[in-house]
């Protein structure tokens, strides 16, 4: 039964959020976010685009056979194919939901479509009767919706939903809209479309002009919208999409504005929003809403005598309420591999085979040598590292040595392997890491382009692993790289052996844009 007070949370960091340039993710990977999905008590998770290619039908499968708690999305295309694909994927889910899609603006129906609008309605028509064959949980998006024209937009949502569409959701594809007109055109076509009663209403924002949000909430307080489309950490394609850990905190801390229930585990934001950081390379800035680092900081003096008299005076929110904690040191050198198998359970990591527990433990062991203490972030980078790696590395990182003084020009001696075969290689440049990329380049000769460079520790302290995130271009081909090591310049050969592996992976992906 639909409850008019109660705000469904659809997380879709699995298909939009994986749209960003180098934010393509492994199988497992996918899992493992949508796993902390689950812990987190998302209602609807989008698992990804069946039809873009094997691997994310793979994908979605994997996680509709191990997601029990929440619904399991797959987007497609108004297409016969497409929602067979998606259908197939979601087989094992318990609970199933298609999400068919076409554009409906005139500059997409003529440019995109080639379609007349006569031809899009029926087609929105027939993909949703189609997809009721193989589910009751249908949902619809007018692709382009605020800039599409309100009376063609009536005609189509009052089809599909006798087609039997039971959510349809507004979207602002490019970012467009503004949060009053935004809001007051979702109220109209749901006073204007016959059978709007029959269906969820539902919006997903973009935040090219940084309105994502304030859209989003417009979209339930003035348009009646009762499910919002998020990603953790704004994670998405161009700016991005509505950030799941605002709009969630909005509606908690201003309950009195919204009225409106939603059923998230907020002590969980911080934990997915670190998880879905370190598997993509998407660092959060400091100064971020909810999960950055200074979020619950205070620095002025003014602020900090306020906060010691009474927490309220300057906060809003409770650090904890959202999972903010001291990072909790849970092994050391002398740990022994069961409790280092238990941390791994507790952090809703999940290992198919006793060997790749060995094989991460053996990494932990490694790591705990050069660094005395070891936290949960430390442990997922761990995992992300062995993940790559046991997929099969056709470049490996073995080793490094680098030289660098004031005055002197910087040399690296990298070795590292190619398809097994090791290689020792040197090369110079302006700074160490300049100097070892060009070491790897002078054997492995790839010609990639290094379009983004940044460093972000994984936890406190100068002995703090540096994570790395490289982002390599080729051949119209965006990858991110990622590498952590207590040596910056080992994280970085890492980060850029990683994103070449990326790039001469032959998978390729294609993703509708929404």
């Amino acid at each position: 039964m639909f409850d008019p007070d109660r705000l469904i949370i659809f997380d879709t960091t699995l298909r939009d959020g994986e749209q960003s340039p180098g934010a393509s993710m492994t199988k497992d990977e996918k899992v493992r976010i949508a796993r902390q999905l689950e812990r987190l008590r998302v209602d609807v998770i989008e698992a990804g685009f069946a039809a873009a290619s094997p691997g994310d039908f793979e994908a979605i499968r994997a996680i509709a056979a191990s997601v029990r708690d929440s619904t399991i999305c797959s987007l497609s295309r108004a297409n016969d194919r497409d929602i067979a694909r998606a259908a197939e994927a979601l087989q094992p889910a318990a609970r199933k939901r298609i999400h068919t899609f076409i554009a409906t603006s005139p500059l997409h129906m003529q440019m995109k479509l080639r379609m007349e609008p006569e031809q899009v309605l029926e087609q929105a028509k027939l993909a949703v009767r189609y997809a009721r064959n193989h589910t009751d949980d249908i949902e619809f998006s007018p692709e382009d919706g605020s800039r599409s024209e309100e009376d063609f937009l009536c005609r189509v949502l009052e089809g599909v939903i006798a087609e039997g569409a039971t959510t349809i959701n507004f979207p602002d594809t490019v970012g467009y809209a503004t949060p009053e007109v935004f809001g007051a055109t979702i109220r109209r076509l749901r006073e204007r479309v016959p059978n709007s009663d029959k269906a969820i209403w539902s919006v997903h924002c973009h935040n090219d002009l940084g309105l994502a949000v304030a859209n989003s909430l417009a979209g339930v307080a003035i348009g009646g919208a009762r499910q919002i489309e998020c990603t953790i950490n704004g994670l998405g394609e161009r700016a991005g999409n509505t950030a799941l850990e605002e709009v969630v905190m909005a509606l908690r801390t201003r309950a009195d504005y919204y009225k409106l229930t939603v059923g998230i585990d907020t002590t969980q934001i911080v934990p997915a929003s670190k998880m879905v950081s370190q598997i993509t390379g998407f660092a959060v800035q400091p100064n971020k809403a909810v999960v950055g680092a200074n979020a619950f900081a205070h620095a002025s003096g003014i602020h900090q005598d306020g906060i010691l008299k009474a927490r309220e005076t300057y906060e809003i929110m409770r650090a904890e309420d959202v999972g903010w904690h001291a990072n909790k040191i849970v092994l050391g050198k002398l740990s022994g591999r069961n409790a280092f198998k238990a941390r791994l359970q507790e952090l809703g990591i999940e290992m198919e085979s006793e060997g790749e527990v060995n094989a991460a433990f053996a990494r932990f062991k490694e790591l705990a040598d050069r660094k005395s203490e070891i936290f949960d972030e430390d442990i997922l980078a761990l995992v992300s590292a062995e993940e790559h790696a046991s997929g099969g590395e056709y470049f490996r990182f073995i080793s490094l040595a680098q030289r660098s003084e004031t005055g002197a020009l910087p040399h690296a001696r990298v070795v590292f392997a190619i398809d097994g075969q090791e290689y020792a290689c040197e090369g110079s440049g302006d700074g160490p890491v300049d100097a070892t990329v060009n070491a790897i380049e002078s054997q492995a000769r790839t010609g990639a382009d290094l379009i983004l460079f940044s460093i972000n520790a994984i936890s406190n302290g100068t002995e703090s692993q540096g994570e790395v995130t490289m982002r390599l271009s080729r051949q119209g081909r965006i990858v991110n790289g990622v590498g952590a090591d207590p040596d910056i310049v080992v994280a970085s050969a890492k980060a850029y052996l990683s994103g070449l592996n990326k790039l001469h992976s032959k998978v390729e992906r294609a993703h509708p844009q929404l």
